[in-house]
């Protein structure tokens, strides 16, 4: 059953309406009309805009959904724009100006069971040890975003964020994430550090986008230090100035900045000087198999210099053999994190069981 606020967001109803087709291409509209005789439908072209009656387009989305997403390429379906007029939803001006495209339509009905959860916020958080590596503790955990199905089986973060971002949903997704980590601690009564990943480019005014963050860990008496907040997808971030901007906003408020991803792009070593980052995490890529690759190491040594010359702590992530262990911490490491010591987990682990060889 898709949710009511899911319905409405894209219009798609049960009941007799008509879905208008508009685009600037003339040919499109062309096409339009003549894939839709093809399914055996009137439909009628006034300039710009292909008009069919059905009795129930919600009906029409579903059962069509492989012809219509065969039928057009992936640049038609972003230039062709949907309406669906009824009761509710006249055809206006300003209306009009609120018709999506037929591709987040048609990704709409594919991706039903993403917006399920979205909607019922129907998230929860497993968690990563990260390991304080100068006495063998438990420094903090990641916390990973998992979607719920109703029958209790989980949506794992490859799809999660593939389907937000192919629906334009990053924004809510993104501040569900973060409240998801924080309450989800709570409730395992965690009193380690809490590593929260967020997007920054699903962020446009930190003032208001980041408030009901800053709330819930105030109201969860979380101790902002306690708390680092993950940059993740900085190649994607073109803006550094908003990105710095939304930095501050969290350290005037106290929290923790991490890095992710060091080494996995070209604009890692940029992006430790734009954001001078309390923490930086060193890619997995580096980190398989270092024990190996001369020129791996080469890379590492030079974060770690990088580190020690800033005060910038340096994390091994996605260490998952003793070799790999032993390399990074010949080589020198603060922090450690992979599935050597544990994988994600819905309940934490308190204490470890490996022991340092």
């Amino acid at each position: 059953m898709i949710e009511c606020s899911c319905k409405e967001e894209f219009n798609i109803c049960g009941s007799e309406s008509t879905i208008h087709f508009i685009t600037n291409i003339p040919e499109m509209i062309q096409k339009v009309s003549k894939l839709l005789k093809n399914l055996h439908l009137k439909s009628k072209i006034d300039e710009n805009i292909c008009s069919v009656v059905l009795l129930n387009p919600n009906r029409f989305f579903h059962e069509n959904i492989n012809f219509l997403s065969e039928s057009f390429s992936e640049f038609e379906q972003k230039e062709i724009r949907v309406f669906i007029e009824n009761h509710k939803h006249p055809l206006t001006i300003n209306n009009i100006l609120k018709a999506k495209s037929l591709f987040l339509y048609l990704n709409f009905i594919n991706d039903i069971s993403f917006f399920e959860i979205l909607y019922s916020k129907s998230f929860t958080s497993h968690f990563q040890p990260i390991i304080d590596m100068e006495n063998n503790s438990i420094f903090g955990h990641e916390a990973l975003i998992r979607g719920v199905y109703p029958d209790g089986t989980l949506m794992y973060p490859d799809e999660i964020f593939k389907k937000s971002g192919r629906n334009n949903t990053n924004f809510k997704l993104d501040q569900i994430c973060r409240e998801t980590a924080l309450k989800t601690a709570a409730t395992k009564r965690i009193n380690k550090k809490i590593f929260i990943n967020f997007l920054p480019t699903s962020i446009y005014d930190p003032e208001f986008c980041l408030q009901s963050t800053v709330k819930w860990a105030k109201q969860l008496e979380y101790d902002p230090k306690n708390i680092v907040f993950e940059v993740v997808e900085t190649e994607k971030v073109k803006d550094k100035e908003h990105l710095k901007t939304i930095l501050n906003f969290y350290r005037e408020k106290g929290f923790l900045i991490a890095l992710d991803d060091v080494g996995e792009g070209y604009s890692s070593l940029n992006m430790i000087i734009d954001i001078k980052p309390d923490i930086i995490k060193i890619d997995r890529n580096i980190i398989d198999n270092i024990q190996k690759d001369t020129m791996k190491q080469s890379i590492y040594k030079a974060l770690k210099q990088i580190s020690d010359d800033n005060n910038i702590k340096l994390l091994a992530e996605g260490v998952e053999t003793v070799e790999e262990l032993n390399k990074v911490r010949e080589l020198g490491v603060d922090y450690v994190q992979g599935y050597y010591y544990s994988k994600p987990l819905a309940e934490p682990i308190r204490k470890l069981k490996t022991k340092l060889i």
